[in-house]
């Protein structure tokens, strides 16, 4: 099997509960690389986070909480 046609033959021919699990698996699939992509973004982000603390920049700890509370407040 080479062609998307040929794929879509031989799963028409699944039974229901086949064709099920295949859906399961595919989904499985691109969950797992939704992951792996959205893994990748955090990890990209804490890096650059990272740098900028070393080099001086960012919000001190107790500004953040400052500020975290009179967003919860409102």
């Amino acid at each position: 099997m080479s062609t998307l046609a040929e794929i879509q033959d031989a799963i028409s021919q699944l039974s229901d509960r086949e064709q099920a699990a295949l859906a399961a698996w595919l989904d499985s699939r691109r969950s797992a690389s939704l992951y792996l992509q959205d893994e990748e973004s955090l990890l990209r982000s804490l890096d650059e986070a990272t740098r900028d603390i070393n080099a001086g920049k960012g919000i001190p700890i107790d500004e953040v909480r400052r500020k975290v509370a009179s967003w919860v407040a409102k």
